[in-house]
């Protein structure tokens, strides 16, 4: 093609700035909306490391999208910032916990984001085992820095407490002499301390902070803060009220918020669109909840799919008949026979009963489905009743696309 202006659009119409509405994008302080209390408290837990010393070990619990890991990555920062001031070496690595989930995958990913070209230390992506991949790091710790600040974003997804233990006690088991470590641990899951070995709940909870649901006011706050990311007067009056009034009565969840606003600007470019009108916003939705969905199960096996296939086979069938109480649950042995049907389907042998029962407990913590226990009677004794938490219809398109 002679004319690459054919092929190629120089001018965006829609967005200037795409960047502040992405979800890997770390605002600035002027950008962070409604989490201020949150901020000072995360900042006076680790205030002591801008002096060399050992900051407040930390657990954040909140819903997703409740700003949990933007205030650690933006705390962290400025605390680097202050140290350095103070003459004090400090520096902080973050670590997404659901990507690195093993002991020897988190200690590489840490070691090798504090690692620099002065330590001489290599640090290779793999070849070399755990022990050693701690020693190599308490050695750059020791030599480069005086406090880093470790951030465990879905700490719940660590396959066990061995790498907590760890750095927990780094000081007090002689592992490090000269630099202070602390820990800022983030989860969506409020039980998840329940799970915690005792001596490392002992250690690592020293602070811990709950974040709630952003409001209807906040989340059109988010959004009108980052609004500089659409050309002027592209954005009608009222898409933002209609995207934060949506996603504050749905789940307060800001990233979604920003995905809603995100994604009708997209609809305004792929439908030609001077303007993104409110009704773009109810199509956003629709959008995003099926990419985030998406995301919640990415990396499932695929019989841990079969089992929510077969909960929303079920989901489906309720919802088209009305004879049926709403929002009724099913029992642990109606999805297993749905199951059986469909892994007969696929041609592939069943997991035993325990193991789906086992599956099913997986999806209540992702927040997927519910479960709640019922009596029945001498006669039936206790049962566990499972409903799911998204919309069926949602659940089986993504389902689809992922089942192969």
């Amino acid at each position: 093609m002679s004319d690459s202006d054919d092929l190629f659009v120089r001018t965006d119409p829609i967005f200037v700035n795409k960047e502040l509405l992405e979800i890997s994008h770390v605002p600035d302080e002027g950008r962070i909306v409604g989490r201020d209390d949150e901020i000072s408290q995360l900042a006076s837990a680790v205030n002591p490391a801008i002096f060399g010393q050992s900051p407040s070990n930390v657990l954040i619990y909140g819903k997703t999208g409740t700003g949990k890991s933007l205030c650690a990555k933006y705390v962290s920062s400025r605390l680097v910032d202050t140290a350095e001031e103070e003459g004090t070496d400090a520096t902080y690595v973050y670590v997404d916990c659901a990507q690195d989930s093993t002991e020897t995958q988190t200690v590489q990913t840490i070691a090798s984001s504090v690692n620099t070209d002065e330590t001489g230390i290599y640090i290779p992506d793999k070849g070399i085992s755990t022990a050693t991949y701690y020693k190599r790091l308490w050695r750059i710790l020791d030599e480069k820095y005086d406090v880093v600040l470790i951030i465990l974003d879905e700490i719940d997804k660590l396959e066990d407490d061995a790498i907590l233990m760890q750095l927990s006690r780094a000081g007090e088991a002689g592992k490090l002499t000269n630099c202070k470590v602390g820990v800022v641990g983030i989860s969506n899951k409020i039980q998840y301390k329940d799970r915690m070995d005792e001596r490392v709940k002992s250690s690592l909870c020293e602070r811990e902070f709950v974040f709630p649901p952003y409001n209807a006011t906040q989340l059109n706050d988010i959004m009108e803060a980052r609004s500089d990311a659409f050309r002027s007067g592209v954005l009608e009056e009222g898409v933002i009220p209609r995207a934060a009034a949506l996603a504050a009565r749905e789940h307060g969840d800001a990233r979604k918020a920003i995905d809603i606003l995100r994604y009708a600007g997209e609809i305004a470019q792929s439908t030609g669109a001077d303007t993104v009108r409110e009704d773009f916003v109810v199509q956003a939705r629709e959008r995003a909840e099926v990419d985030r969905f998406r995301e919640l199960i990415r990396g499932s096996t695929p019989h841990s799919k079969y089992v929510l296939q077969a909960l929303t086979v079920l989901s489906l069938e309720q919802k088209s008949d009305d004879s049926v109480t709403p929002e009724q649950g099913f029992r642990t042995t109606r999805i297993y026979e749905v199951y059986e049907q469909i892994c007969r389907q696929e041609g592939v042998d069943t997991l035993s009963l325990r193991r789906v029962r086992d599956l099913l407990k997986e999806h209540a913590f992702l927040d997927v489905i519910e479960q709640s226990r019922h009596s029945g009677g001498s006669a039936e004794g206790s049962y566990t009743e499972h409903m799911l938490l998204e919309d069926p219809e949602v659940v089986k398109n993504v389902l689809a696309d992922s089942i192969d």
